[in-house]
């Protein structure tokens, strides 16, 4: 079974053969129009061609805003942003994800927050009338993560 054979019996995946490479995707992108670092026809054609890889391991996938203008104006109905939802999944699968996401997970894991609260913004809320945030209880959502093993998402130290 091919790279594109397992991309399309993903969630999400299953239009990746029905592209012709017209270009209408690329030619929407807004993403693609400010760096050639990201062009979702060459991110489908790399996909069809097998370049398991180069997709999985590379950061295109990780550069797609999700505006879906590609797969709204496809002629082939193919779903492109979702193909690109299932590549990063097989891609978090084989644990070749941007170090942000490790970060994020941590942070979740220990603050309840992707984010920090700063000093800055209790303040700001103060003088907005709204009550200052309170920590996040991390119990009950570890217990989630744990149970859908989105905490197994995080990284083993490897360099971006």
């Amino acid at each position: 079974m091919g790279f594109s054979d397992t991309v399309t019996r993903q969630l999400g995946g299953e239009t990746l053969t029905l592209c012709y490479q017209c270009g209408t995707c690329a030619s929407s992108c807004p993403v693609a129009k400010i760096t050639p670092r990201f062009n979702p026809r060459e991110v489908i054609k790399l996909s069809l061609l097998g370049a398991q890889d180069e997709i999985l391991s590379g950061d295109a996938i990780w550069l797609c805003c999700s505006c879906y203008n590609c797969q709204e104006r496809c002629p082939q109905k193919v779903e492109i942003a979702d193909v690109i939802y299932a590549l990063r999944n097989m891609a978090f699968e084989k644990g070749d994800f941007p170090n942000i996401y490790s970060e994020f997970m941590s942070a979740l894991m220990n603050d309840g927050r992707i984010v920090n609260i700063s000093q800055f913004v209790q303040n700001k809320r103060e003088g907005l009338g709204l009550p200052h945030l309170q920590p996040a209880g991390v119990e009950g959502l570890r217990k989630i993560l744990s149970a859908t093993k989105f905490n197994k998402l995080q990284k083993q130290e490897k360099s971006q």
